[in-house]
């Protein structure tokens, strides 16, 4: 209820399935809450529940029961029968495909709003056509479909602010062995492919580096991530922890937010971070930061926009991927001085 006692509306967003599209979602959130009370709950692969619990703006995370990629018909009519008892208001349904507007459908949810994607004619009562020029960044994107069609969106429009779990944060320093040492995070997994991965070699050049300044290094990522963790890490004991596979989601926002600050490849912690304010040093190459930035104040970006970027392939066409191989820990050092994590800057040489 609000102020008057009017039954706030109820919003169920069909949310996307990547960590960073999940994150930047949060501005969503935030303009509906902003123009008037509603509920928000967010349909979601599981993975993203911590994620979601850690933004205040949503009431609930509802388990998308289906894999990625996986059409699910019955079990999509399913839930959405069940889902149709609460009564939702509105559905926002953020991915392109057909079969995400499914649930809202058979939900009976009055309004569907989305994009035209898969041509989903007669699935969204609210269809909107993309500019994609109009909107070329995902979080325009999404913050879009929370304003009427047509509407402009809010100057400035809210930035994802995700609040971290203090009595986990508690239970990772114990667990893990944590100092109270300053913590640089590293996040150098790349879930699409290596043309978006900065050298290893650099990674552990830069680590190198910070430990003689006294900062402890927390390597994050999943389990994939793991051999990774371990190539940057050979060789520097507990100066450098490869926590990669030794932690869930939700674990890597706690610990993020502990770190003195980031250095990261374009990924779904690199909007983790951003949407937890700490200085961040994002590294791109095959992809752009004119899509999807991090979306925070103290960041600095490393892209050296050659002729051949963006390409947005997994592996370098050309074989040599220098737009990641150029970025050198020098100008990483650099960066981070200039965000105040470091106090002064001098020449690295390579590992």
């Amino acid at each position: 209820m609000d102020a008057t006692g009017a039954r706030a509306r109820r919003i169920l967003v069909v949310g996307p399935s990547w960590v960073g599209d999940m994150v930047m979602a949060q501005s969503l959130f935030k303009t509906l809450k902003a123009g008037a009370p509603c509920d928000i709950d967010v349909l979601a692969p599981a993975w993203s529940l911590p994620i979601l619990a850690r933004m205040p703006e949503v009431r609930q995370g509802i388990v998308m029961p289906l894999g990625h990629g996986e059409f699910g018909l019955g079990k999509r009519w399913t839930l959405g029968r069940q889902l149709a008892a609460t009564g939702y208001d509105q559905a926002i349904v953020l991915p392109g495909s057909l079969k995400s507007a499914l649930v809202p459908l058979f939900a009976r949810i009055p309004r569907r709003t989305g994009f035209r994607g898969e041509m989903r004619y007669g699935l969204l009562n609210d269809l909107r056509a993309l500019d994609k020029q109009a909107l070329p960044m995902t979080v325009q994107r999404f913050v879009a479909l929370g304003r009427v069609a047509g509407a402009p969106l809010p100057e400035p429009f809210p930035r994802p602010a995700l609040v971290p779990d203090a009595a986990n944060q508690a239970r990772l320093r114990a667990e893990l062995g944590l100092t109270n040492r300053p913590a640089i995070a590293f996040m150098p997994g790349a879930e699409y492919g290596p043309a978006k991965q900065w050298p290893l070699a650099h990674y552990a050049t830069l680590a190198e580096e910070l430990v003689r300044r006294d900062f402890q290094i927390w390597i994050l990522g999943s389990g994939k991530d793991r051999e990774v963790g371990e190539v940057i890490a050979a060789g520097m004991g507990s100066a450098v922890l490869n926590l990669c596979g030794r932690t869930q989601l939700g674990d890597a926002v706690d610990l993020l937010a502990m770190s003195r600050a980031a250095v990261t490849n374009d990924s779904g912690l690199m909007h983790v971070a951003a949407a937890l304010d700490i200085p961040l040093v994002a590294l791109y190459g095959s992809s752009t930061p004119d899509h999807t930035p991090p979306l925070a104040e103290r960041v600095v970006t490393r892209y050296l926009r050659l002729d051949c970027s963006p390409c947005f392939k997994r592996t370098c066409p050309l074989g040599h991927t220098r737009c990641l191989h150029e970025i050198t820990p020098d100008s990483v050092v650099e960066a981070l001085t200039q965000l105040g994590s470091l106090s002064r800057r001098i020449h690295l040489e390579a590992r």
